[in-house]
């Protein structure tokens, strides 16, 4: 989730009891709702080293932890040395600040979770990310509810607790929405795809969990011609809570359906009256050798780690140096404003050079 909806849930947090237990309350919130966000100084070194630790070990339970105490000592230090009237409240104790310095923390990470960008929970002892899919990194209703809730509730106190109140209930409205649209794009999806969605690798259900993770090992067909389905997911748009974007990742490429879940043909129609997978848009994602060299390049691996529908490009020159270019399938073909289909530029893509005698060139 972005910085703006984060620093706004905690000034909405602050109206409620746990703003009251003293000077520094609203403070130590939103601060600490926006400190996991810190570790954006790693893009000081580039931006590999940004993917390798952006929502890194500050989004885990250890970040919880040392962010919270941290915001915490950091406010009870400035507010020792204000000068204080008569009128006003009371310093926080340190121990008060600890606590709700942890649960804005906890907040951050929290949000993040059912963002389609996902987060990794138990960095670092498990580098894994993931993700609920409900909503895109920034929802424009949550802000404009937020954002209201402050703006219309400080006539009285009796205001800020019903507006803030009426906040709170439309932000659980408004996942409870997106979580059931979620999983009614997953029900429709087999219909959208049709004859063209090929069986489960190995046999196994195509994953289609509550709670996704990656990165998972790499299932390719490599030139020999098989084709399986390994997963399923419903990425959510920015524009509409029932617009999405289900994504079927093959063995050998990725399959893309945009749906509007407000289409009545997608649930009413007889199965053979609309050929939706006649619209179904394919990407190519073929590890050649080529490719598999690339891969262990140290950007294609901090990508890699990163990405969670890693789809590659390669071309050949004749010398038979190999570029290899991969974009990641959430970011692409109109997820982002202005974001290219793969294999063209844009904000998260990763470029390896592979001469003729497998040496990686830059």
């Amino acid at each position: 989730m972005d910085n703006v909806t984060h620093t706004l849930f905690a000034l909405t947090l602050a109206r409620t009891r746990l703003g009251r237990v003293g000077h520094g309350a609203t403070a130590a919130l939103v601060i600490a709702s926006n400190a996991p966000d810190i570790d954006f100084v790693s893009a000081a070194r580039g931006g590999m080293s940004y993917l390798t630790w952006h929502r890194g070990p500050t989004h885990g339970l250890l970040g919880a932890v040392g962010l919270g105490l941290m915001t915490a000592a950091i406010v009870w230090a400035a507010g020792r040395r204000r000068v204080s009237r008569e009128t006003d409240p009371p310093n926080a104790s340190l121990r008060s600040l600890v606590a709700l310095s942890i649960v804005g923390v906890l907040g951050h990470v929290l949000m993040d979770l059912p963002t389609s960008y996902g987060t990794r929970l138990l960095s670092p002892f498990d580098w894994r990310w993931f993700a609920a899919d409900w909503l895109p990194i920034v929802d424009i209703y949550l802000i404009v509810a937020l954002a209201a809730g402050l703006a219309f509730g400080r006539a009285s106190l009796e205001a800020r607790r019903v507006n803030t109140a009426l906040v709170l209930v439309l932000m659980m409205t408004n996942y409870g929405v997106r979580g059931v649209a979620h999983h009614s794009a997953l029900t429709i999806a087999p219909r959208l795809f049709g004859p063209t969605l090929p069986p489960a690798c190995d046999g196994q259900p195509a994953a289609t969990s509550l709670v996704d993770r990656w990165p998972r090992s790499q299932v390719t067909s490599r030139g020999d011609g098989r084709r399986c389905l390994i997963e399923m997911a419903a990425i959510p748009s920015f524009v509409s809570p029932f617009r999405w974007r289900v994504v079927a990742r093959l063995s050998n490429a990725y399959e893309v359906y945009n749906v509007d879940l407000l289409d009545r043909r997608f649930w009413s129609a007889p199965d053979d009256s609309e050929v939706f997978w006649r619209r179904v848009l394919r990407y190519p994602n073929v590890w050649t050798p080529a490719v598999q060299r690339a891969a262990t390049a140290p950007a294609a691996r901090a990508f890699l780690g990163f990405s969670r529908f890693p789809v590659v490009v390669s071309a050949v020159d004749p010398a038979g140096t190999a570029t290899v270019r991969w974009s990641d399938m959430r970011f692409t073909g109109g997820i982002l404003p202005a974001q290219p289909a793969p294999g063209r530029q844009g904000l998260f893509d990763v470029r390896v050079r592979v001469g003729a005698d497998g040496r990686i060139l830059n």
